[in-house]
């Protein structure tokens, strides 16, 4: 008898849920709701069960853009409380796995189509089984580690995207100094999310607009826009560079959200390659990295549907 799982993927406005079958991803089942037309997580789940009708679920695995302890975990930019001992009225199932959505991307990167993978800066090839890391810029930021080891991944959980903003000068300094104001403990997502791209903007030109508007006016060639994408990809570089030293990821650095497939397109001709890439002694070990774009959409479920294979076949 097939092994039928329950796959989540918790963001701060979204939530997308699916199922998977002996360890692999069923497209056709994905279903997405928004989280404002709901009460709770549970009631999602009850939902897409009533619609589905699945049959018995062995296991649920969810990714939640927040921080998990134990068995609960708690949206950063929604209200709702996740508790596994809920899930198990809802699902029936007794194996409830709760990470960060970023250790579910990271669990995904090797079910990536190779189509959803494209090279912003080469680097150089790395060995096999090296650290990759996965930075994510989408509603906030977050970075996930991922080491291979004989057992499976391992990718430990992380909140970087609230570590505080690192020391800059020139405009990038300017531009941090700003952001106190926004938020006092200047986190690295004030400048490096969706509603960073709206802080610079406002920094600039001191208009308030959408990502999606900036993003829109860039394509249509405003210089104010194009001005804004310059200065993230350029707070982009240093915020990266960091992380690349902290976890030197020769495997690569994965930029995966909303966010990337806007600022991507950019990253060559700014100042984002001299910024990652400026580091003293370890220059040309930060150069050596290889900097990607992912677009696949569904990578925290397939992070979540490998993670469940891993953990329940120990």
């Amino acid at each position: 008898m097939a092994r039928r799982h329950l796959l989540a993927d918790l963001g701060g406005t979204n939530t997308r849920l699916a199922l998977a079958e002996d360890g692999r991803l069923l497209p056709e089942t994905l279903r997405r709701y928004r989280n404002d037309e709901f009460a709770s997580f549970e009631s999602v789940v009850a939902a897409f069960l009533a619609e589905r009708s699945p049959g018995p679920v062995e296991a649920l695995c969810a990714g939640v853009a927040g921080p998990v302890l134990g068995e609960t975990a708690q949206l950063t930019n929604h209200h709702w409380h996740v508790d596994a001992a809920r899930l198990r009225d809802v699902t029936g199932a007794d194996a409830i796995h709760l990470m960060n959505d970023l250790q579910a991307q990271g669990f995904g990167l090797d079910d990536l189509p190779a189509d959803t993978i494209q090279i912003i800066f080469p680097g150089r090839p790395a060995a096999q089984g090296a650290p990759r890391l996965v930075l994510n810029l989408g509603t906030g930021c977050n970075v996930a580690v991922i080491h291979t080891r004989p057992d499976g991944l391992f990718v430990p959980p992380a909140e970087s995207g609230h570590s505080a903003l690192p020391h800059a000068t020139g405009r990038l300094g300017a531009l941090f100094d700003h952001l106190r104001g926004v938020q006092f403990h200047m986190p690295m997502e004030t400048a490096i999310s969706g509603p960073g791209l709206t802080n610079i903007h406002a920094f600039l030109t001191g208009a308030d607009l959408s990502p999606t508007a900036i993003a829109t006016a860039a394509a249509q060639g405003d210089p104010a826009a194009l001005d804004t994408l310059a200065l993230f990809a350029e707070a982009l570089g240093l915020i990266a560079g960091n992380f690349a030293l902290h976890h030197l990821p020769a495997g690569g650095l994965h930029l995966t959200g909303s966010l990337a497939p806007v600022i991507a397109p950019h990253l060559p001709a700014s100042a984002f390659h001299a910024r990652f890439t400026s580091r003293g002694p370890y220059t040309d070990i930060v150069r050596a990295i290889p900097v990607l774009l992912v677009t696949c959409d569904t990578l925290p479920l397939l992070g979540c549907a490998r993670y469940l294979e891993q953990v329940l076949n120990e």
